[in-house]
This record gives C-alpha cells, sequence and structure tokens, in this order.
C-alpha cells in the first residue's frame, strides 16, 4: 500500500511547522521517496538526531505503506 506524497510533507510539517519540504517520487509508485527537510528545529542536533526525528514523525508510515525514503535534513542558512 503506497502513501501519497501530500500525506508525508503534512506528517512533517505538523512535526516541523517552519520546515521547507522537497518531497522527490523516486519510482512513480508511492512506496519510494527522496526528502529534504530544512528546519530550526534541527539546529545544534548531529545528523542521526535529525533524522531520528524526522523518522519520528513518520513513523505510522515507516516500515508500512512507505518502503523506502532517503533523508536529508538541514537548518535554514
Amino acid at each position: 500500500m503506497a502513501v501519497s506524497a501530500e500525506k508525508i510533507r503534512a506528517r512533517v510539517l505538523a512535526a516541523f511547522p517552519d520546515a521547507e519540504v522537497t518531497l522527490q517520487d523516486l519510482a512513480g509508485d508511492g512506496d519510494h521517496y527522496a526528502l529534504r527537510v530544512v528546519s530550526k528545529s534541527f539546529q545544534d542536533k548531529n545528523r542521526v538526531e535529525q533524522h531520528r526525528m524526522v523518522n519520528d514523525a513518520l513513523k505510522e508510515e515507516l516500515g508500512e505503506a512507505l518502503h523506502a525514503l532517503a533523508i536529508q535534513t538541514a537548518t535554514p542558512e
């Protein structure tokens, strides 16, 4: 079962309201996405902590409807 890009975007924005979210469906099947999240919430966090924060926001979809997710995180410049 696939997950829509809108649902992923909504979950990320619920967790990080200030975020700039870029999402790309890599295979066109709703199962494989590349996600880039830019948020002040990542300030003073290492890359692993940032990715865990994103994974926590998407925990209901990961492993179920969402098969693969490539995550990039950053803080605003």
